[in-house]
């Protein structure tokens, strides 16, 4: 399999105590210095108690809930200097210094496109998966998505693989397999301001953590010869 990775969107989680989701509104973003007072809302935005949101029309979405807040950019059109939540995320915490932040994630999402949803499901189960007895259960192919844990120099990093489809203009549907990263990084540090110092850090090596995840993807899944020894599943569907 030799397909291109489309990266479709980044997102950024900072885990924090005691944060009050009502406190995010555009007001509060554009009065901040958060985000660009130009910057126009692409729906009315959600407040409550247990979660808020803001939405804007580049398609940057926060979302505010009382144990984090989740910071979202449709990056598939954008160049990486285009890309703006690193920075907002950055500012958000630094106007909010005395929360007690407790980790970072970053969470780049990628898909692959096919021509059927059967081929689809071929990739997820006979490329990534040996072949067995155990797939041919049930009236249909079956289908699966994996969850794989792996120890990095960096961080602890997880990746999801599954089908899904995108839907076009014209109401036709495009298969894809869709993985889904996440770099978890625990904030160190003995009072607010170091661990407000580490958060910063995180953030700041974002891109890096971007490369690996895509060369992780195009070197290890999307290459034409798939070794079978990289994904630790292969052993457990033998098993099976």
């Amino acid at each position: 399999m030799s397909q291109t990775l489309i990266t479709q969107e980044f997102g950024i989680i900072i885990a924090a105590k005691n944060h009050k989701p009502t406190i995010l509104n555009p007001d509060f973003l554009k009065y901040s210095g958060i985000v660009p007072t130009q910057w126009e809302l692409a729906r009315q935005p959600i407040y409550s108690q247990s979660v808020s949101q803001v939405a804007f029309t580049n398609g940057v979405a926060i979302i505010a809930e009382p144990t984090r807040i989740i910071f979202i950019e449709a990056i598939e059109a954008k160049a990486v200097k285009e890309i703006s939540i690193p920075e907002i995320a950055r500012k958000y915490a630094q106007t909010l210094p005395n929360l007690e932040y407790e980790a970072v994630g970053i969470n780049p999402r990628s898909y692959v496109n096919f021509e059927q949803q059967q081929d689809a499901s071929k990739y997820i189960s006979e490329t990534l998966l040996c072949p067995g007895v155990w797939q041919e259960v049930g009236k249909s192919k079956v289908r699966a998505s994996l969850n794989l844990a792996y120890t990095l120099e960096r961080s602890p990093f997880y990746l999801t693989i599954n089908e899904a489809a995108i839907r076009q203009e014209d109401e036709t549907t495009t298969p894809i397999v869709m993985f889904n990263g996440s770099f978890s990084y625990e904030l160190t540090g003995e009072n607010p301001s170091e661990r407000l110092n580490n958060l910063h850090q995180v953030i700041d090596n974002w891109q890096l953590d971007l490369e690996i995840y895509q060369e992780i993807i195009s070197s290890k899944f999307l290459t034409k010869k798939s070794d079978a020894s990289t994904l630790p599943v292969l052993a457990m569907s033998t098993a099976a």
